[in-house]
């Protein structure tokens, strides 16, 4: 069972920048895919990026061009880059790694973006 946590989030303002890091308590190395999900009030949870072990990655449409994943594997970290960020990006942002029944997420990390 690997556990996940998520840090990085905060307050920034419109067009401002954040990077979210997911630390894996094992090597992530042994898994294929990774991802980061977020989830605003009232709405379900999306997808926002994921990455494949052999470095393939898929972003929604709606952060194309401003977010990018990545990972280092000697900390066993996953990163969201969030670049111009938009009112709209407002979500507890979650990292996700598939697995039996729903898969392993992380406890949130909270991003507001407000001036």
């Amino acid at each position: 069972q690997v556990q996940l946590v998520e840090s990085g989030g905060g307050l920034v303002q419109p067009g401002g920048s954040l990077r979210l890091s997911c630390a894996a308590s094992r090597s992530i190395l042994v898994y294929q895919l990774m991802g980061w999900y977020r989830q605003a009030p009232g709405k379900q949870r999306e997808l926002v990026a994921t990455t494949t072990s052999s470095g393939n990655t898929n972003y929604a449409d709606s952060v194309k061009g401003r977010f990018t994943i990545s990972t280092d594997n000697a900390k066993n970290t996953v990163y969201l880059q969030m670049n111009s960020l938009k009112p709209e990006d407002t979500a507890v942002y979650y990292c996700h790694i598939p697995g039996v029944g729903s898969g392993h997420w992380g406890q949130g990390t909270q991003v507001t973006v407000s001036s």
